[in-house]
């Protein structure tokens, strides 16, 4: 019992100590809150660059003010936060504040140490911190961060950048970044998990990440970016959208770091979903002014076409120009989709309502330094006071940004100064559009050359092309000059003109040619795919340096048709001529498919009256999940005299871009004692040919081919002093060759490799088993 209560009694006395210290604690505080001080003079001390007074109404202490020694703690954390002080004291002295500051240092100098894969000028654009203005350690710290982010940018997720700071007189510090790069971290594997449609080959080409391969250093897309990552998520979104797969979703992107954390592993998680295909299409209307009849005949959407986002929004855009031609505007298409999960179809219903009466009230363009103003307008279909119709601010916004004149193209609408009216800035930042380039090129049909050009896309701003090429090769020599204008008189007219000088040193026969021309030129759009140009041409053709005499042997001469046509002298020629091209391959139904058609008439009238008339037909697919794609290809020509004859310099030569397999002049007509090529007026070539993966990562660019080209060259026109039996196969005689090519996709431009057997072939047809295209600049 006594020792409870001796327990109560502690614990009683214990409390009571307690209950005492927080009375004094208590009161203690409250006399320092109340107490109050009222200062007739603050005096600053320990400033150098900044003044008192400026000191003074940071604090906000004023002379006379009564103030708490909460306001006095308050005013120190105001001149601590401004950010220019390394230390700030209040000390109150009877009725004197006198203030001690220490400022921080000026920055005399910003060093970078240590960095190699980011330049000096690289890492100076990143930080904030200058040089004379204040050092700020928060700022400095910032730097740091951006920095880092930088190196991570280049794949050295483990750089580490330390600043430190030398002093120096005057208050003067040296600001020092420390950089250790640590190593590179590229991506080791990209793979996908719930691909059932595309194989992983095909995937990886559509994202814009790579992985690792031989070229790491030049690639420069195998490193991991967060904002690149985001990017490819909807680029593989758009690719399966696009291919009947609506449902398609990436379900989350796993991004790991391997143990030794000097590569990422990368795994989309994608769920396809089924691919749906269009079934019923109809268009209704809700505006009694919109016959929902005629809408429906423009419609090109058919049943059992694969879905694709595209399409519809196509259809749409034809929709709309056709109720502007109407005079109905405000229409709007709401595309209504019906699920039919059943059969795995689409249902669309166009229907016709009435939108907003929005107008355009202005066009505010900025950030063209050099681009004038008209050659951004020229890209909108739609000017001051027309209806707003935002598919045709997106349509705009794209041209725009297809022009390649700018960095970033950003366009948007905002309202305008009524609730009826909207105002479309477009933002740009311009872009280099001129290079100067010297370099080399190789091919096996012309050897190797010399090439200088001078390129601008934007020429003065107005948005004109001017191209000067100048080619210098073991055994031909170019000189070209080209300009053209996109929009002449301010419509959707192409207008041009080229020069063109070339001559040759021919090495597969005795003599040499000299050519000169100008055309001037105008295309413009006949259809969405279609395109006509039409073109005035003036030639001046010459043989020149044609060996040996007429009376030498053969075998010492050129052939004697040759130096009937160099008798001839030089030989000029007008022609007037068209040609319509149709193409598929970036804006056709089918992603994966496309076709172009050309074809082309030239008639010249003058010195010789001829029509000369070509033809392409080309198609490409891609088959087995997309990873192999097929190509075919038909093409020929004829050309045909009805006053005078042909010459050399005007009829058709098959070199290894027309038919493979064979040397420049290799088949065709050829003079039988001289074995001289002579060119034919007519030609015809068939072109088949497969590019497939050979097993090598896809980082590489190295993928193979396998090619099988049938053709002819035949038809030297008139002998001249030669009989129908000096000239060997002027009559059409297939030729036929079959190949393997190797593809290689380097950062220094594309290369192919044709290895090539000829399974149709005459006994003088000269062939060839290798082939190699390279062209580079530097």
């Amino acid at each position: 019992m006594m020792r409870i209560l001796n327990g109560a009694f502690a614990l009683a006395s214990r409390g009571l100590r307690l209950f005492v210290v927080a009375v004094v604690f208590s009161t203690i505080s409250g006399v320092a809150e109340a107490q109050q001080f009222r200062f007739t003079n603050i005096q600053v001390s320990g400033n150098q660059r900044i003044e008192t007074a400026t000191i003074i109404s940071r604090s906000g202490v004023t002379p006379g003010q009564a103030l708490s020694g909460g306001a006095l703690n308050d005013a120190a954390q105001a001149l601590r936060a401004s950010g220019l002080f390394e230390t700030v004291d209040l000390i109150p002295q009877g009725s004197t504040l006198i203030i001690n500051v220490v400022e921080f240092p000026t920055i005399n100098r910003i060093n970078f140490e240590g960095n190699n894969r980011l330049s000096d000028a690289e890492l100076a654009a990143l930080v904030r911190s200058r040089e004379r203005r204040v050092y700020s350690p928060s700022v400095a710290e910032a730097d740091v961060s951006a920095i880092v982010e930088a190196y991570v940018n280049e794949g050295r997720i483990n750089a580490v950048v330390t600043p430190s700071i030398i002093r120096r007189s005057d208050n003067r510090v040296d600001l020092v970044f420390e950089v250790n790069e640590g190593g590179l971290t590229e991506i080791e594997r990209i793979s996908f998990v719930g691909n059932r449609s595309f194989g992983e080959t095909r995937l990886r080409g559509v994202l814009e990440t790579k992985q690792a391969g031989l070229l790491r250093v030049l690639i420069g897309r195998d490193t991991f970016v967060a904002d690149r990552i985001a990017f490819d998520r909807q680029v593989l979104t758009d690719f399966y959208n696009s291919r009947g797969y609506p449902d398609f979703v990436v379900q989350n992107v796993d991004v790991a770091l391997t143990r030794q954390r000097d590569a990422y592993l990368i795994t989309f998680n994608v769920q396809e979903g089924q691919q749906f295909r269009f079934a019923n299409v109809s268009v209704s209307s809700e505006m009694p002014e919109a016959d929902a009849a005629a809408f429906q005949n423009i419609v090109r959407l058919r049943p059992g076409v694969i879905y694709s986002p595209e399409l519809i929004d196509r259809d749409i855009a034809r929709i709309e120009r056709l109720a502007l031609r109407q005079g109905i505007n405000f229409l709007t298409v709401e595309p209504r989709i019906t699920r039919n999960d059943r059969d795995l179809t689409l249902d669309v219903d166009f229907v016709l309502v009435r939108g907003d009466r929005i107008f355009v009230e202005r066009i505010d363009i900025e950030g063209n330094n050099t681009t004038l103003d008209r050659v951004v307008r020229n890209q909108f279909d739609i000017v001051e006071g027309d209806p707003f119709n935002p598919r045709a601010i997106r349509e705009s916004a794209e041209r725009i940004r297809a022009l390649s004149y700018f960095a970033t193209a950003d366009v948007q609408a905002r309202p305008g100064s009524s609730p009826d009216q909207v105002v479309v800035d477009v933002n740009v930042t311009e872009a280099p559009t001129g290079s100067l380039s010297f370099g080399g090129n190789y091919s096996s049909d012309n050897g190797f050359a010399l090439v200088a050009g001078y390129s601008e896309r934007n020429f003065l701003g107005r948005g004109q092309r001017l191209n000067f090429d100048l080619s210098t090769g073991e055994n031909n020599r170019v000189i070209s000059f080209d300009f053209y204008e996109p929009q002449f008189l301010g419509r959707d007219l192409g207008g041009g003109f080229s020069l063109d000088y070339r001559t040759t040193d021919n090495e597969n026969a005795l003599y040499d040619t000299e050519t000169f021309r100008f055309s001037p030129s105008f295309s413009f759009p006949v259809s969405e795919n279609g395109r006509l140009s039409l073109f005035y041409g003036l030639e001046f053709t010459d043989l020149t340096d044609v060996s040996g005499e007429r009376t030498d042997p053969p075998s010492d001469r050129a052939s004697l048709l040759i130096f009937d046509e160099a008798d001839e002298g030089g030989v000029l020629t007008n022609s007037l001529g068209y040609s319509y091209s149709f193409d598929t391959r970036r804006t056709g139904l089918n992603p994966s498919a496309g076709v172009l058609l050309r074809f082309g008439q030239e008639f010249g009238f003058g010195d010789s009256d001829f029509i000369k008339t070509t033809a392409l037909a080309s198609a490409e697919t891609r088959v087995f999940r997309e990873e192999i794609t097929l190509r075919a290809t038909l093409e020929g020509g004829y050309l045909a005299y009805q006053e005078g004859a042909s010459r050399v310099t005007d009829r058709f030569f098959m070199g290894s871009r027309v038919m493979r397999g064979f040397e420049p002049g290799g088949i065709g007509p050829r003079d039988a004692d001289t074995d001289d090529a002579l060119g034919g007026n007519a030609f015809a070539v068939a072109r088949f040919e497969a590019e497939f993966p050979i097993g090598l990562p896809e980082e590489y660019g190295i993928t193979g081919g396998a090619f099988v080209d049938v053709g002819s060259l035949w038809d030297v026109g008139d002998f001249r002093s030669l009989s129908e039996s000096d000239v060997l196969y002027n009559e059409f005689t297939p030729r036929a060759v079959a190949g393997v090519s190797i593809f290689w996709d380097t950062p220094l431009g594309p290369l192919r490799f044709n290895f090539t057997e000829p399974l149709l072939a005459e006994e003088f047809d000269n062939t060839k088993g290798f082939d190699l295209t390279v062209s580079t600049q530097f």
